[in-house]
């Protein structure tokens, strides 16, 4: 799978990604034959080297000759549409793009994303940008995207709406999920095109990823920082590993005086507050007290509510929790038919081979005990079903 791994030391936007995709090797030329077949005018589109700290990066620039319209979600989708030299994909991924902008902005304003305004990114150098980032993904064959942790940056912007908090509300949105660092950069690092671009085609880079390099650009941006190089790195190569990632957080305490009887109750609460897993570990606690470690694992976003639980159902009276990574097989759930009946099966997968076979075992055990038959038939039966359709379809 062909890979683009974005390096945002610097943060990014929408013309330091387009400026390091052509550097890494998307034609310059073809970009420009392929933004004149959109329905717009008053611009022109050009490229210059800039060096910063030692590097050569390439800014791409767009120089805007006349005023531009407010434009809304509806007017930018005709716009791309009509955009005769662009394919499909390449629309697709635009109006992606403009329309996770338009639900940030929705969102901020309290109102729909057909009826934002489109200031700054309404734009013609704003809609350049997108569809250069666009155009520029197929162009380089990628497959997937990933990008670093972002500087959030300090201070204040002026905008169509006044004086606003860095990053920009529309980029605050754009970037929930993402990584970002609090306090880090002089000013604005990330702009809402850039994040509009990354909530789109990018996902966070997973932690300690392997990456065979085989090709770098950079995108140059257009201040200067005293700390670091206005440069958007950009690295196309291909993941190493074939196994899926995410973030969660542990939540653990020690117990020793709670009735074991309670702790069922316990888990269907944590499971409904959020929890992905949790459980029980024997453990010894200070003076040879007997305890168990209770464990749970949980996305970020759900803590407080895990703690809301410990608190409120166990003997606990204090809490630790850390980050923790994860790799885990790709899976995906199915529906195989067995003699008495249809049961969901768990699938998970390492690249293209199909490692674990696992049916849900409560639909299992509902068609045992519905049809009297003996628990571990339905299950093997079941997962038999599933590697057959799996065979057949491969």
């Amino acid at each position: 799978m062909k890979s683009a791994f974005l390096d945002a030391f610097s943060g990014l936007s929408g013309d330091m990604i387009a400026g390091a995709m052509l550097d890494a090797g998307a034609g310059f030329e073809e970009l420009r034959a392929a933004l004149a077949s959109l329905p717009l005018d008053g611009y022109r589109v050009g490229t210059r080297r800039r060096v910063l700290s030692g590097i050569a990066a390439l800014k791409f620039d767009v120089e805007v000759s006349a005023p531009q319209p407010e434009r809304h979600l509806g007017d930018i989708r005709e716009i791309v549409r009509r955009g005769a030299a662009l394919s499909d994909a390449v629309k697709e991924r635009a109006m992606a793009i403009f329309g996770a902008l338009a639900e940030a902005e929705a969102k901020i304003h309290h109102t729909t994303p057909e009826a934002v305004h489109f200031h700054e990114v309404g734009a013609v150098d704003s809609i350049v940008d997108i569809v250069a980032a666009a155009w520029g993904f197929e162009r380089l064959g990628l497959e997937e995207m990933v990008v670093s942790p972002l500087p959030a940056g300090t201070g204040f912007v002026r905008s169509q709406h006044g004086v606003i908090p860095v990053p920009a509300p529309a980029t605050t949105e754009l970037l929930t999920g993402f990584p970002i660092r609090m306090g880090d950069g002089a000013s604005e690092m990330v702009t809402p095109t850039g994040a509009a671009i990354v909530r789109a085609l990018a996902k966070p880079a997973p932690p300690a990823m392997g990456f065979r390099v085989e090709r770098v650009g950079y995108g140059a941006g257009t201040k200067d920082f005293a700390d670091r190089p206005n440069v958007l790195r950009l690295m196309i190569g291909e993941r190493a590993q074939s196994y899926d990632t995410d973030e969660l957080v542990e939540i653990a305490a020690n117990i020793d005086d709670l009735s074991p009887q309670l702790y069922d109750h316990v888990f269907e609460r944590l499971l409904a507050a959020g929890a992905r897993d949790v459980t029980l570990t024997p453990t010894i606690m200070k003076k040879g007290r007997p305890a168990v470690t209770i464990s749970v694992l949980a996305d970020p976003a759900a803590r407080e509510h895990i703690a809301a639980v410990l608190f409120a159902e166990t003997s606990t009276i204090g809490l630790r929790f850390h980050p923790v990574a994860r790799l885990k097989l790709a899976r995906e759930m199915i529906e195989v038919d067995t003699r008495w009946g249809r049961v969901r099966v768990k699938v998970s997968r390492a690249g293209d081979d199909i490692l674990t076979v696992s049916p849900e075992y409560d639909d299992c055990k509902e068609i045992a005990r519905e049809h009297r038959v003996a628990l571990r038939l339905v299950l093997e039966q079941a997962q038999a079903a599933a590697r057959r359709q799996f065979s057949r379809d491969g």
